[in-house]
């Protein structure tokens, strides 16, 4: 197979392991400078790029390409300045992401207006408030009321689904309707994607000061700025940095910041120290798992509010909150699920039993339910005689990869766990790579009758 089929292969491959997005930002520019018999190597333009591709993508890339020769092998990324050639001369440009002319040629100004970009749904009247969310739902109202006066910055964090970003898109709601504040909200993922393109030399002198005053004005010339996830900042130092000076000119200008975490500060370990600080100069409010009572308001309050009209009894929606999760979202859809089984079961009034029927996928009293990521990890690694650091690290040897691939299927099938969250267990891995894991240990269990033994020993392990 020559190189260009190879590379033409991987390209086809990886556009189906990762969004759209995450293509275009970090592996457009990649090219394949050259493959000999222990090391394919690539090159990238930017200092950045080869950052995040190392600290991110590295292990999904070194998979593709095992899968596509048939045996593994390190890959080594460098910049184009490092590979001193022209790599025109040697591989061809792959055009795999077919962009509207419209977007690649549209307007500096388009990509830096301002926007609010809130979700007039979510606003402090309809949050459901309960004791493990009162002091986080009476922070961000303060907030609301006196931006940069009070608590600043406020820093929310807690597991996904219990309200964070909620209470963020009250807050600007807030703003809006009660002031004239500037206000903008975005993810972690808009800085990184945004800064990363400020960095990317056009050649265009002019065009380069535009694109940086432009990024600028629309970060530092605001009242309000709020930033969700800012957890996926993990390894992208020079953004961190960049973030850093966002921040620290919002803040001496005595306007509001407001950040959101799946995780406290102190356990943002791969974050640089000086902006984990500035965060901890502020409030910091966690929005813990909801008890029984504010599980119950909240399936009520999804009832009433909701587009599908069902009568349930206090019996049911007791039996939600005791054994669907925690996660609202979880909530909602095991009301959306009774719902379909009695449209479809034809059944207008439904029974608990129904309800347990029903929900059977739904509940969270089957043994699967107190497992955690942690509690995995250190059974795998126990299993295969390593440390759970092994886990989590950069080594590769097949013994690692296999039961860091074996690890990662059991967390997504065994907890409630979303794949960026467990990526971030796995020494801050991106959530691509954690598919990659699970797609493949899902396929070999079809064929594989000692890779099932095995894992039929874990979960026996897990369980206990």
């Amino acid at each position: 197979m020559s190189k260009s089929e190879i590379w033409d292969k991987f390209l086809k491959l990886i556009i189906t392991k990762i969004s759209s997005i995450s293509f275009q930002t970090w592996f457009k520019d990649l090219k394949l400078l050259d493959i000999n018999d222990d090391k394919i190597t690539l090159t990238v333009p930017f200092e950045a790029q080869k950052n995040q591709l190392i600290n991110l993508y590295l292990e999904l890339i070194e998979d593709i390409f095992s899968e596509i020769i048939g045996f593994s092998q390190t890959v080594d990324i460098i910049l184009e300045s490092e590979g001193k050639i022209n790599l025109n001369n040697d591989v061809d440009n792959y055009d795999v992401i077919n962009m509207d002319e419209d977007v690649q040629n549209k307007d500096l100004n388009e990509d830096y207006k301002y926007y609010s970009n809130f979700n007039q749904k979510y606003t402090f009247e309809n949050f459901i408030v309960g004791d493990s969310n009162r002091f986080a739902y009476s922070s961000a109202l303060a907030v609301a009321e006196k931006p940069g006066k009070l608590y600043n910055p406020l820093f929310l964090y807690g597991k996904s689904g219990l309200g964070k970003t909620h209470l963020m898109h009250a807050i600007g709601n807030y703003l809006l309707q009660h002031s004239n504040k500037k206000v903008l909200y975005i993810t972690s993922e808009q800085f990184i994607n945004e800064f990363i393109n400020l960095t990317k030399d056009s050649g265009n002198k002019e065009d380069n000061l535009n694109y940086i005053e432009l990024f600028k004005s629309k970060y530092r010339d605001i009242d309000v700025l709020m930033i969700d996830d800012i957890q996926f900042l993990v390894g992208a130092v020079k953004t961190q940095q960049e973030f850093t000076n966002t921040f620290n000119s919002l803040y001496y200008d005595e306007k509001q910041i407001v950040i959101c975490s799946d995780r406290s500060v102190d356990d943002l370990k791969l974050f640089e120290e000086r902006l984990k600080t500035r965060f901890n100069w502020g409030l910091k409010a966690i929005i813990s798992v909801p008890e029984f009572d504010l599980k119950v308001k909240i399936i009520k309050n999804k009832i009433k509010s909701g587009d599908l009209i069902i009568d349930l009894d206090d019996s049911i929606i007791d039996f939600i909150a005791a054994n669907c999760g925690s996660d609202v979202r979880n909530l909602e859809g095991a009301i959306t699920r009774l719902h379909a089984f009695s449209a479809i079961m034809n059944i207008k009034k439904l029974s608990l039993d129904d309800a347990r029927e029903a929900l059977k996928d739904y509940t969270n009293n089957s043994i699967y339910a107190p497992n955690t990521v942690e509690k995995i990890q250190n059974i795998v690694a126990l299993f295969f005689n390593l440390h759970i650091e092994d886990l989590k690290g950069k080594r590769r040897s097949k013994v690692i990869a296999n039961a860091r691939m074996i690890a990662m299927y059991l967390c997504r099938t065994m907890t409630e766990e979303t794949y960026p969250r467990i990526g971030l267990e796995f020494g801050g891995r991106d959530h691509s790579t954690v598919i990659h894991a699970y797609e493949k240990i899902s396929k070999d269990l079809k064929t594989n009758s000692e890779l099932d033994k095995i894992i039929g020993e874990l979960k026996k392990k897990i369980c206990e």
